[in-house]
């Protein structure tokens, strides 16, 4: 026990500390600190949330600081503003496709959706999407969470309304400005849209991978149609989950390849596994239930299920559907520049001002979900297609040409004939259906209205540029006579090759404007626009026309090549041109978009169409009238034989390029005008017949689409005549008022003339008269000068004033200026000027000329030295049959040779002016007549002379040594080229009076008529009696151009047998028949019968009686007359060539065939050499022109 009282004391006691309260003191100090500090650092907490809510809320408010404040007007554009493919309509609105695009997209109602779709992408999209307003912080917070941690899986935080924002309102930009942007769009939306309305966007704007063909898909519509070939209320709950699926990768999870074909099964997995994820979000959202979700995960893709690749407008009509695309785009581009204050000038001034609306206006189009229609009719459109396609090889065969790329390898490309064609309505100018080219796939250049495709329009240009304003300014009509005669261009430098060639190479002399371009001759084109270039007739008809390339810097405006056709444009704008003249002189701009239209229904272009007064209607229809011509008998003269309706007044226009390149034929009629055009995309010159095959596909074209809309292509009126047309008289040579001189010679035509253009003054141009050449130049015939060497009988010649004036004076022009057809061989060129001369210049010395010098013979011909008188008109040719025999006359020429003389013993004799003749010259052979040279008595050869100008030719002729029997006279000429003498030629002396009874006609026109066969020439005797060519005072024989059919003229139709011919014969020598009986021509009738020359006899050309023509034995088949016979075909010229055009479905010969005209017998059976003698040795009436193909037709009229 301790003896310290107070150790107990001091021990603590916790019971008694509890007791006295000190504890619980003490703890409630210390709990009170501890919540103070926690209260200290809650409210610091929340100072600092503030802050940060507060920073925060700064920061976003910097974001957004530039994101006006929507409206919700502005909102709904903005939503709803989601592109939508544009679509195309042929004429009354019948569907064509879809605007080519690189994206396809179809709007849809959300009622027309099935749930299975909504449901499906609610689960997988946006699970809270019923209840959230627009943004869901829990999943923004996730979002970020996974961001910064850079989480393997990211589920992302937008809600559907934010995507609609992303897609519809912002950019696809990765950036927190354009988050906070996106959430602050999204809460709007919610405000002022309900659920439904956005989630119908959402479903609209969606992208869904590709489709079956390949193509970009957006929207539910689209994407059901194109994946699985349903609409978008059909899906299945697994069809519609593997659509809900795609958005998320849409390429990586679609079926389709970029080419349309299915994927690998192995390239169709991702997709798979995304339809199974988005069925498990479905069935755990209990929007499916376990059995539904179980028979969904069972659904396979395969080929059965997929949808079925489609042929689209844009395969079926890629010409079309590029074509429609292509206008349509460049009318939204100039509406868009013009919304902006710009104009259409200022675009084609500022390349790039135009690209950027040009880009704008695409993406309208193309995502703007317009409607366009257009003028195109189906069933026209796919009839020309067909035409097209079976015409085939018939536009030509393929070439094949060597080019070299940029690293300069060679290579090989293998070239189609192309082809374009429009078919345009006059009035409108709604093109109804067009031909863009053979084979899309092959070039995809569209050849009918291209700008890039525009070709050289060749003759086609003639129409436009030259002749239709020509009329329309009054300086032209379609009687304009125009020297088709050799020309330069004007301005050619000296040593340059600047001539003007018809696409023949010859020439035809003067010319109506009418049969030039009937003919599309291209001399007398450029010489008619010379003379109203300076009148700017480009600038004022061809661009009022919608021609509008023409430029200063290549001189369009004043260059004379432009009148054949040297510059390029398109098939579209020469249709266009060319329906000018079919709309009566009045422009109407050719055009294929008719209206376009929003989805809603709102007209945003219709097509107004605007006439403009190119040419005055009289001068329109002039101009049809003369393109009439061109298929009546021009160059497509072939045409109207091929239509099924050849009674449509078709009226048009051949053309061809330079070097054959390009290929044309335009015509209009009352409705439509319809072009084609053919040739090769590279420079390439098109195959012989290329115009016959062009005017075919033309013609092919139009039977087609008139078995098919008659309504259209067959009218059923001609073009109408305006009042102020008048038909008038006009003269060949002048286009003037035709004189008496003119109309005796037939040059006096008839024509059409606006009425106040018509010619008022007469025709000068021509001067009358018998005309002989002496010593060079042409004068006045006297009374005594043998009409043998007279140019023509009452000869008429072209004044030298009218040369003169109209600049014919080189002698190259003068060589070609007189048309080798119809009457023009009653009119002769003066060498001088022949209205001045008269028979008193020339002095009769009384004397006679001097003989021919140093005769020789050659083959069948016989040439001379001419006399060295200078008044010597022509010379006489001799034959006796044996050397000592009697001569007797063959022939007559101005020229120093005689060609197509037979066997025999040959002399000439010189004429005089004044009619006296020389001595016979010495004598030359051919063959073998086998008796020596006959003896020249001079002093008889002047017996008989008188200063009257009779022959006297009845020197050592007596009848018994002249009478050779007719069967070896016959014998004589079949061995002589048919060169026919009688033995009665005696007659010379029986009488040689003046009148010209001289019974020499018998025996000459015999002679003459072989003669002819070799010349085309024929004899007369002095008193002009042509006798071998069927002397049309006819002394009975007016057939003696081989008529043998001339009754009476038994003898001279036979007297190839000589039977009664000797009636003539004894006439001839007994009976001196002054009166040139008729059995002088007769027996020459016999000659005439079988005389080649009867038909080309140019007596019998000339024979006013038409005896000589083709229905006188139809001497060009009854006669031997190879010449004459083949006369009618024209000379024979089959050169087939088409003036300007190209080949020649024909081979007649032109203007110039003439059955009548006997130059033609010397050119078609002689050989060259004969021929060109014909026109100088023979003293016919005739002038001997060559024969000329003035084109490829039929026509047998002279210019």
């Amino acid at each position: 026990m301790s003896n310290n009282k107070n150790s107990g004391r001091n021990k603590m006691d916790f019971k008694s500390l509890w007791k006295k309260g000190s504890i619980q003191k003490k703890s409630r100090i210390t709990a009170d600190v501890v919540w103070n500090v926690i209260l200290f650092f809650i409210i610091i907490g929340v100072i600092g949330l503030f802050f940060a809510g507060g920073v925060g809320a700064g920061y976003f408010a910097s974001l957004v600081k530039d994101e006006e404040v929507r409206s919700k007007e502005q909102m709904q554009e903005s939503i709803y503003n989601y592109s939508e493919t544009s679509e195309m309509f042929f004429a009354g609105d019948e569907m064509l496709g879809k605007v080519r695009s690189d994206l396809y997209r179809e709007e849809i109602k959300l009622d027309e959706v099935s749930d299975n779709v909504t449901n499906a992408v609610i689960a997988t999209e946006d699970e809270y999407f019923k209840e959230h307003s627009g943004v869901v912080p829990k999943a923004i917070m996730r979002a970020v969470v996974q961001e910064v941690s850079n989480s393997a899986v990211k589920t992302g935080g937008s809600t559907l309304t934010q995507q609609l924002v992303k897609n519809q309102i912002l950019t696809n930009e990765v950036s927190f400005e354009r988050k906070a942007k996106e959430m602050l769009l999204a809460l709007r939306i919610e405000r002022f849209f309900e659920k439904e309305e956005i989630l119908e966007a959402y479903l609209n704007i969606v992208p869904f991978g590709r489709n079956a063909n390949g193509q970009n898909i957006a929207g539910v519509a689209t994407a059901a149609q194109g994946i699985f070939g349903v609409e978008a209320e059909e899906l299945s709950i697994a069809q519609a989950a593997f659509i809900a699926g795609l958005p998320q990768a849409p390429y990586a999870y679609t079926p389709f390849n970029n080419d349309g074909s299915i994927k690998s099964e192995e390239g169709l997995e991702p997709g798979m596994d995304r339809m199974h994820e988005v069925l498990e979000r479905m069935y755990a959202a209990e929007y499916i239930t376990k059995q539904e979700y179980e028979e969904a995960k069972d659904f396979k893709i395969t080929k059965d299920n997929l949808a079925n690749s489609t042929t689209s407008a844009n395969v079926t009509y890629p010409f079309l559907t590029n074509e429609i695309k292509r206008r349509a785009q460049d009318i939204l581009e100039v509406q868009l520049a013009e919304e902006n204050g710009h104009s259409e000038k200022d675009l084609e001034e500022d390349e790039e001002l135009a690209k950027e609306y040009r880009e704008l206006a695409e993406r309208r189009l193309t995502s703007g979900g317009y409607q366009i229609k257009t003028t195109i009719d189906k069933k026209v459109y796919d009839t020309m297609q067909e035409v097209k396609n079976d015409y085939g090889d018939r536009f030509g065969r393929e070439k094949t040409i060597t080019k070299e790329n940029a690293e300069g390898e060679k290579y090989e490309v293998t070239l189609p004939v192309e082809v374009g064609s429009v078919v345009m309505e006059n009035t409108t100018g709604k093109i109804y259906g067009f031909i863009g080219g053979r084979d899309f796939e092959e070039s995809q250049v569209n050849h009918a209205t291209n700008p890039y495709a525009a070709r050289s329009i060749g003759s086609t240009m003639k129409p436009l540029l030259v002749y239709g304003p020509s009329i329309d300014m009054g300086e032209g009509h379609p009687a304009t006579v125009i020297a088709d005669v050799p020309y330069e261009y004007p301005n050619t430098a000296p040593g340059e090759d600047g001539e003007v060639n018809n696409y023949s190479g010859t020439h035809h002399g003067l010319v109506s404007a009418r049969y030039a371009l009937a003919n599309s001759f291209n001399v007398p084109a450029v010489k008619q626009y010379e003379k109203i270039v300076d009148q700017n007739p480009a600038k004022n008809y061809l661009e009022k026309m919608g021609i509008s390339n023409l430029t200063e810097e290549t001189s369009d405006y004043s260059r004379p090549s432009l009148a054949l056709g040297a510059k390029a444009i398109t098939v579209e704008e020469n249709t266009n041109a060319y329906g000018t003249f079919g709309n009566n002189g009045k422009f109407v701009d050719a055009y294929m978009i008719e209206k376009i239209e929003t989805k809603d229904g709102e007209t945003v272009f219709e097509h107004d169409t605007e006439e403009t007064e190119v040419f005055s209607p009289q001068s329109s229809y002039l101009t049809i009238d003369m393109m009439r011509d061109v298929l009546d008998y021009g160059t497509a003269s072939s045409v109207r034989g091929k239509l099924t309706n050849p009674g449509v007044d078709w009226a048009g226009k051949t053309g061809t390029s330079q070097s054959y390149k390009d290929s044309w034929f335009v015509a209009t009629n009352p409705n439509v005008t319809v072009s084609m055009w053919t040739g090769y995309n590279e420079v390439a010159q098109l195959d012989p017949g290329y115009s016959s095959r062009t005017q075919g596909a033309w013609a092919n074209v139009v039977n087609a689409l008139s078995e098919i809309r008659p309504e259209l292509m067959v009218p059923e009126n001609d073009f109408e005549k305006p009042e102020g047309i008048v038909e008038q008289e006009y003269c060949a040579t002048s286009g003037l008022l035709p004189s008496d001189l003119c109309e005796s010679v037939g040059l006096d035509r008839d024509d059409l003339y606006i009425e106040e253009n018509a010619p008022d003054e007469e025709d000068d141009s021509l001067v009358s008269g018998n005309f002989v050449e002496v010593d060079g130049e042409l004068v006045v015939a006297g009374p005594d000068t043998p009409s043998e060497f007279v140019t023509g009988e009452d000869g008429v010649v072209l004044s030298p004033e009218f040369l003169e004036e109209n600049g014919y004076t080189s002698e190259d022009v003068l060589d070609e200026l007189i048309p080798n057809s119809d009457n023009w061989n009653q009119v002769s060129l003066p060498s001088s000027s022949a209205s001045e001369a008269s028979s008193s210049n020339i002095n009769n010395d009384g004397q006679s000329p001097s003989s021919p010098r140093s005769v020789t013979s050659s083959g069948s011909t016989v040439d001379w030295a001419p006399s060295s008188s200078d008044d010597v008109v022509g010379y006489r040719i001799y034959r006796a049959s044996s050397a000592g025999g009697s001569f007797s006359k063959v022939g007559s020429t101005t020229s120093t040779s005689y060609s197509g003389l037979g066997e025999g013993v040959f002399a000439v004799r010189a004429v005089d002016y004044f009619g006296m003749d020389s001595s016979l010259s010495d004598t030359t052979t051919i063959g073998n007549p086998g008796a020596p040279e006959p003896v020249t008595d001079s002093s008889s050869n002047n017996d008989s002379e008188s200063s009257s100008g009779s022959e006297s030719e009845s020197e050592n002729i007596s009848d018994s040594e002249g009478q050779e029997s007719e069967t070896e006279q016959r014998s004589e000429d079949s061995s002589s080229s048919g060169e026919n003498e009688e033995s009665s030629s005696d007659n010379d002396s029986g009488s040689n009076d003046n009148s010209g009874s001289e019974d020499d006609s018998s025996s000459d026109d015999d002679s003459a008529a072989d003669n002819s066969s070799g010349s085309s020439g024929e004899s007369s005797d002095e008193s002009g009696n042509d006798v071998g060519s069927d002397d049309s005072s006819g002394a009975g024989d007016s057939s003696g151009s081989g008529d043998s059919s001339d009754a009476g003229d038994s003898s001279g139709s036979d007297d190839s047998s000589g039977s009664d011919d000797s009636s003539g014969a004894d006439d001839s020598s007994g009976s001196g028949d002054s009166s040139g009986s008729d059995d002088s021509s007769g027996s020459d009738d016999s000659s005439g019968a079988d005389d080649s020359s009867g038909s080309g006899d140019s007596s019998g050309s000339g024979d006013s009686s038409g005896s000589g023509d083709s229905s006188g034995s139809d001497d060009s088949s009854g006669s031997d007359d190879s010449s004459g016979a083949d006369d009618s075909s024209g000379s024979g010229d089959s050169s087939g060539s088409e003036e300007d055009e190209g080949d020649s479905t024909e081979s007649q010969a032109s203007g110039t065939e003439d059955d009548s005209t006997d130059s033609e017998s010397s050119s078609s059976d002689n050989n060259s050499e004969e021929s060109s003698d014909s026109s100088s040795n023979q003293s016919s009436d005739d002038e001997s022109e060559s024969s000329e193909t003035e084109s490829s037709e039929e026509n047998t009229t002279s210019p």
